[in-house]
């Protein structure tokens, strides 16, 4: 635990509403106009964004999703594992760490307007990992729905999204 509190206060990471911790690094000064987004945007965005996140085995990334395409880093850590559901309802995961030669991957994107979420599976661990989005990442993108918004759409994944989804709060 002392490595990931080290790592928190080192990189200043805050919570973050999906899980997990996460600090922004970069955002361009730059920037793409309403016209040339076009639809789905509403407004201006930077080129790109980049945060470090992390995760930890008592922590995980709620299935959320945003309108870009998001390149995940893998740095340090256990392995870290990306779920995925397409619009369509295609599930996908896939492992990320320096562990090439097990068939893992040191990065991967995942495709703007997929559901995605993310874990450690390894007891007593994290994984230090950084997202760069482009166009960049904005809260208007953002959507992180609860497990039975999400259930109603892929009921065919009811056991991850039970697992990983946001569950349901109290008023």
């Amino acid at each position: 635990m002392n490595t990931i509190n080290e790592i928190i206060k080192k990189l200043e990471l805050l919570p973050h509403p999906e899980g997990g911790y996460y600090r922004e690094y970069y955002r361009s000064e730059g920037t793409i106009d309403q016209q040339s987004l076009g639809t789905p945007y509403n407004g201006k965005r930077n080129y790109a964004t980049s945060i470090y996140f992390l995760l930890t085995s008592d922590t995980f990334s709620a299935f959320h999703r945003i309108k870009q395409d998001e390149l995940w880093h893998f740095y340090r850590g256990a392995p870290i594992t990306i779920h995925s559901i397409s619009d369509s309802g295609i599930y996908d995961k896939v492992t990320l760490s320096m562990a090439i030669e097990n068939g893992e991957y040191p990065q991967y994107v995942v495709k703007g307007g997929h559901w995605f979420a993310a874990e450690v599976t390894q007891p007593d661990s994290y994984a230090l990992v950084g997202c760069t989005v482009a166009p960049g990442f904005d809260f208007a993108d953002f959507e992180l729905p609860t497990q039975t918004v999400l259930l109603e759409k892929f009921p065919q994944h009811q056991a991850i999204i039970s697992r990983l989804g946001l569950k349901e709060t109290c008023d």
